[in-house]
């Protein structure tokens, strides 16, 4: 692949994943064990990348924390957008950090190499200035749909209203180093500047390339997509504990009792523990240091790091954030659940509840399914909650 360079957007918040993004950045949240956006470099690399440019904002400390100068041998070039005016501004803050041609993806959807290569092998055919990944599949009227003809993009429509459109913008880009000149004269709407509306001027001249692809991607929107992402990533078998039987991956620190039943796919992580008679998976991710206790039951779940179940809690389709104490006899039941997101109920939605970091559940606490717990909550014995509940409440009987 003749591309050295991508630029990963990795500045955003990530509004309607929240509460669990009150503390971290979306694309630091997990995709089975670890952070979206590792799996989105792990991608870059694999394809042959050998310059990270990762464009960073809201909590950028827990990004620059964790992945450090550089990943797997690939210095990281760290770039600031103090305030999330949108792609194309945070595209813009990378342009001394890029020399000629570059890849730009998004640090908050899960991709595969598949989609990085097909894209680059487009771009490399040289009758374009720009290319994108197209997709059919997911719903266009929640991302943006393309029209394509013999392999050019003629038309993009930001969430289209009508059924018309088969093909979505997977927010896999190539550009040529004059996107940049593009951007800066792109007319900003109400004070934002999208990527796809400098886009608009290439598109009218033919020369956005479009490239077909069926590789993995999952873009987590609200919070019942990380269980998408967890799912497909045990699917595709990426996890990086050692594995003790096809589809199920269990760190060598890592403590299972031999009276615990592990349905696969399942990765527990290193130092976690798994209490007699507990049941465990399918689909389930727990990370670093997670406790299930005796005869508890997780199923399809994404428990992250210092979690603690108590014994006889049964928890389906809960997601929960870092450092979480759930007491003994707890039920998270799991969906269909309406969810409040942004002011909206959303309807069927597969989430029994999500606990943001720090949240303390007492025992014998039953969540009704969608169920949303901001962090540093403090929920009593016996307690049965639904709907929201703010970061910092007590809650009693």
């Amino acid at each position: 692949m003749s591309i050295q360079t991508a630029v990963v957007l990795a500045a955003g918040e990530g509004t309607r994943l929240r509460p669990l993004t009150r503390n971290r950045p979306k694309p630091m949240l997990p995709a089975a064990t670890r952070p979206i956006l590792e799996h989105v470099l792990d991608a870059l690399v694999e394809t042959g990348i050998e310059e990270l440019v990762l464009v960073v904002g809201y909590e950028r400390d827990r990004v620059q924390n964790y992945f450090g100068p550089s990943y797997r041998d690939r210095p990281i070039t760290y770039v600031r957008q103090d305030k999330q005016l949108g792609t194309g501004h945070a595209l813009l803050e990378a342009r001394d950090a890029v020399d000629g041609s570059m890849l730009v993806v998004n640090g908050d959807t899960l991709i595969d190499p598949t989609i990085v290569g097909d894209v680059a092998d487009r771009f490399a055919e040289g009758d374009v200035a720009a290319t994108l990944a197209v997709l059919d599949g997911p719903d266009p009227q929640e991302y943006g749909a393309v029209d394509v003809e013999r392999d050019v993009v003629t038309d993009l429509v930001e969430k289209p209203d009508a059924d018309d459109y088969r093909l979505i913008n997977a927010g896999v880009y190539a550009f040529e180093g004059s996107i940049f000149a593009r951007i800066e004269a792109t007319p900003r709407e109400r004070g934002e500047l999208a990527l796809t509306d400098a886009l608009v001027g290439l598109i009218d001249d033919r020369q956005v390339g479009a490239a077909e692809t069926d590789g993995t991607w999952v873009d987590a929107t609200y919070p019942w997509d990380l269980l998408e992402l967890t799912r497909e990533v045990l699917a595709d078998g990426v996890p990086t504990v050692g594995e003790r039987e096809r589809g199920v991956w269990i760190a060598e620190s890592a403590r299972v009792h031999e009276t615990a039943t592990v349905q696969r796919p399942t990765v527990v992580g290193p130092d976690s523990e798994v209490g007699p008679g507990a049941v465990v998976g399918p689909d389930v991710a727990l990370g670093r240091n997670v406790t299930v206790g005796a005869n508890a039951t997780v199923t399809t779940a994404v428990l992250d790091d210092d979690t603690r179940i108590g014994p006889g809690s049964t928890l389906v389709e809960a997601v929960t954030g870092q450092d979480v104490r759930v007491g003994a006899g707890s039920v998270v039941p799991g969906g269909p659940a309406e969810v409040r997101v942004d002011n909206r109920i959303l309807e069927g939605r597969p989430l029994g509840a999500l606990l943001a970091d720090r949240v303390r559940a007492e025992g014998n606490v039953s969540f009704a399914p969608g169920t949303l717990v901001g962090p540093n909550a403090r929920i009593g014995t016996g307690v049965h909650v639904s709907g929201s509940v703010p970061g910092d409440a007590e809650v009693r009987r």
